[in-house]
């Protein structure tokens, strides 16, 4: 198992139950699988225990999903502590995943986890006192092109720096959650100053024929 931090005895639950709409999903998602190979369902059923427990999961959920999936504890605690996307330990209610993998730290990832240093006082695996706010440094997450990334709860917010970690923070702070994407307007993945290629029909010259026809149509953006 890695060093991920489990909640103290004094935080844990005594017991866990699914809850009504969590039994239906798991009936769906076993439902995929053999049934001598119920055990791959062990990542789903973790995801949908935290889920159902407030963003983190009890040693007592992981017995529930052992149970379910005949599997043994050490064996769904092995899959727990080794993804990053899996608490087993309560986090704030805006739970930050700050990537700082080569390339988000070569875009500035340093002066966004900077920012949250100042602003809230906590540095990697801290929480701030009320609650509000937990930090943990991640590896990578997929979203190099639009490095630096910062996860909020489910949700990315990209091409961060110290000023818009800092807007976001504050917002985060009021309640109020910004829209998700490019904190400064960049559409998807092109280039800050917009699109560089294929703008009009003339660019689609010499592109498949089946292309410049969805240009002339007015798609084929994505």
């Amino acid at each position: 198992m890695s060093g991920k931090h489990i909640a103290e005895d004094k935080d844990q639950p005594k017991s866990f139950a699914w809850t009504a709409e969590s039994e239906a999903r798991i009936e769906t998602i076993l439902a995929k699988y053999p049934e001598n190979r119920k055990a791959s369902a062990v990542l789903p059923l973790l995801d949908l225990a935290q889920r159902q427990h407030d963003n983190w999961i009890p040693l007592a959920a992981i017995d529930a999903i052992a149970e379910r999936l005949g599997m043994a504890r050490i064996r769904v605690l092995e899959v727990a502590t080794f993804y990053t996307m899996f608490n087993l330990a309560p986090v704030g209610k805006w739970f930050l995943q700050a990537c700082t993998t080569t390339p988000c730290w070569l875009r500035g990832s340093d002066d966004v986890m900077r920012c949250i240093k100042d602003k809230l006082g906590i540095g990697n695996h801290g929480a701030t006192a009320d609650g509000q706010f937990s930090l943990l440094e991640v590896e990578c997450l997929g979203g190099c092109v639009n490095a630096p990334i910062l996860q909020v709860n489910d949700d990315f917010y990209e091409d961060m720096d110290y000023e818009t970690t800092a807007e976001l923070l504050e917002s985060l702070k009021r309640g109020e959650q910004p829209p998700v994407g490019s904190m400064k307007g960049r559409q998807t993945s092109q280039s800050i100053a917009g699109p560089t290629s294929l703008t009009s029909l003339k660019d689609a010259e010499g592109v498949p024929s089946w292309f410049a026809g969805q240009k002339a149509a007015g798609g084929g953006d994505d």
